[in-house]
């Protein structure tokens, strides 16, 4: 397994690599979600809804998605996922 490694890198390096993109995404959407009002915010609920309603895939409002919880945790309880929290979460959630 040592070559293979050294060639494909490790199970959990490549998810990594897969996953970088998504929370990449989800930074930067960051200053737009601090912008929203707590209405706005509460709205993208069912913004989310009516994407999927009308053929979008949840990879496809996953970055938002989790820009929307972190800035909630913020709001809510002082806490900012790290994005090592995201990168464990999307490795669940996307595939």
């Amino acid at each position: 397994m040592g070559l293979i490694n050294a060639i494909f890198g490790s199970y959990s390096e490549r998810e990594v690599k897969r996953i970088r993109p998504i929370v990449e995404k989800i930074n930067s959407l960051e200053g737009e979600m601090e912008k929203l009002s707590d209405k706005e915010l509460t709205a993208k609920t069912d913004y989310f809804k009516n994407e999927l309603a009308n053929g979008k895939s949840l990879d496809d409002i996953l970055p938002e998605a989790y820009a929307v919880v972190r800035e909630a945790s913020k709001r809510v309880l002082g806490m900012r996922h790290f994005d090592v929290q995201l990168v464990r979460r999307c490795c669940f959630t996307s595939r």
